[in-house]
This record gives C-alpha cells, structure tokens and sequence, in this order.
C-alpha cells in the first residue's frame, strides 16, 4: 500500500526521503529556509512548496494519507532557553491546524528530546481535542545505526478509535525503538558520542550485535596511515599529497545548519515502514 505524504517544516528533506525509501509518495511540502528549499527543488523538482505554515489555506491543499514533519525544537530544547509557548518559535499550533482541516490517517511528529518534559504533553492534548489518539517512542540516530546519538521524540497520530500499537509494536525488530524507562536504565555506551554531556542517557540501541554494527562502521572510516582509509584508496586524490581537506566548501554554514535541523531518513524509513506495516 502506498501513502500520500504532505510534508511540514521540510527542512533538507529528511523525514520525506525516508518515508519515500518506506514506499509512501510525497505531494507537498513546506518550508522557508532559502537554502532548504533550493535543496527541497533539486531533489523535488516537481513537488509544489507550500510556504509559510502560517499563510497555508488549508481549504485549497490536496489531502493526503499522512502529514509530518519537526517543527522547530528551539521551544522546548535544553540547549535554548525553553521558553515554550512564550517562544517566537513555537510554531506547534500552525501544524495542529493543517492536522485538524486535512484530516489525514496519520500524522507523524518529530522533536527533541526535551519535548517530553516541556510542552509534550501539550502537544498530546490538542491531539485528543481535534479527535486523534497517538503514541510516542525517543529514537535516537544510533538506534538505526549512525554513529551519534541524536535522541528524537516520535508522535504518531491517528483518529480516535482507527489504529494502534504502531510505534509500540517493535517486538519483531532487532532495530526498534525501545521504551523510554528502558533507555533510562540502560548504561551509556563508549563508542557513541555522547552530544548531552550526561552519563545517565544513551542510544536506544536493541543488541550487542548493532553496537557491533556501530564498531564495524568506526574502523572502517579510521585512518589506517595518513592519506589513506582502510582498504579504501585515497578519497583525496585530486589534492597534494599531505593529510588535509580542500579549504572552503561552498555554503557551509547553511548545509551545517540543514544537517543540524534535519531528521536522519533512516528513522523517519523505519517509522514508516512500522506505520505501513499497521495497515496490514
């Protein structure tokens, strides 16, 4: 079965190439940034960009099967100042209206871990009001093999009474998510850059085989001599001779800050494909 996407606060793209990579097919996106939507129109050609979440008519935008997208985390992040609803940025509102006039079978949520203890629970509530159960899993980049943590909370909703235990249902995965009092009492692993600074968080990694994974992964891109990557020939070439990387790439600081706000598509695939497999 195939699902139409409309994509909110696309960013680079992230969630909408792993939803196609599950099997769904994007019809709309949104977003501001300029760099991101040049990014959105090389890869998009032909998907129309809605624009500003705030100016959208939603009476005129086609309807789709599922609706996602990471509105901005700046609210409710432990790196800011979490100023929540008192924020410029919180834009969670805007994304609640496009759910509540769309109507869509589900829609999928992205967001910092710090949602859950500001704002979150927020989020939860205005769903019930316009009619949508939901459920919510913290997946960390690791958990689908990257070599960082980068814990997300996941909110997938649906209308009240038609669904259930999407995100719950990982039993059969060796590379789901796990529950958050389990990620809470797991120990922190060493070879996974703790980006929180704190020993009491980690990856929701299932198995020592995915850690194994992980360190495969580790030595592979380790320099074996200078100049050279294991096994690998020099991906340097067209450069002198000397362990150094060209000096200035174009954009920098606007594809850092795509990468930064973007949603790794492994795990927006993976809630995909948990997502097509309830339909089933």
């Amino acid at each position: 079965m195939t699902l139409t996407v409309g994509s909110l606060f696309s960013g680079i793209g992230g969630i909408d190439l792993g939803l196609e990579r599950a099997g769904m097919t994007v019809k709309w996106q949104s977003e501001i940034d300029p760099y991101a939507c040049e990014v959105l129109k090389k890869h998009w050609p032909d998907i129309p960009n809605l624009g500003d979440i705030k100016t959208v008519d939603w009476s005129t935008v086609e309807p789709v099967d599922l609706i996602a997208g990471g509105y901005p985390c700046q609210p409710f992040s432990t790196a800011g100042k979490r100023q929540g609803e008192n924020d410029l940025r919180h834009l969670w509102p805007y994304f609640r209206d496009a759910i509540s006039a769309i109507r869509p079978r589900f829609a999928l949520l992205e967001n910092v871990r710090g949602h859950l203890t500001m704002g979150g629970t927020t989020v939860i509530g205005d769903l019930t009001q316009i009619g949508y159960d939901c459920e919510w899993q913290v997946v960390s980049a690791a958990s689908v093999g990257a070599p960082h943590r980068r814990d997300r909370i996941i909110i997938v909703a649906y209308p009240q009474g038609e669904c259930g235990d999407v995100v719950n249902d990982y039993s059969g995965s060796s590379m789901g998510p796990k529950t958050m009092q389990q990620s809470r009492n797991d120990s922190r692993p060493k070879n996974v850059a703790d980006t929180y600074n704190a020993g009491n968080r980690t990856p929701q990694l299932e198995t020592v085989k995915d850690w194994q994974k992980i360190e495969q992964r580790r030595q592979i891109f380790s320099f074996a001599e200078p100049g050279r990557f294991c096994g690998i020939p020099n991906w340097w070439e067209v450069e002198p001779n000397m362990g150094r990387m060209a000096n200035g790439v174009p954009s920098r600081v606007d594809r850092l800050r795509g990468l930064g706000n973007a949603v790794v598509p492994q795990v927006a695939e993976y809630v995909g494909r948990l997502i097509l497999q309830s339909l089933d």
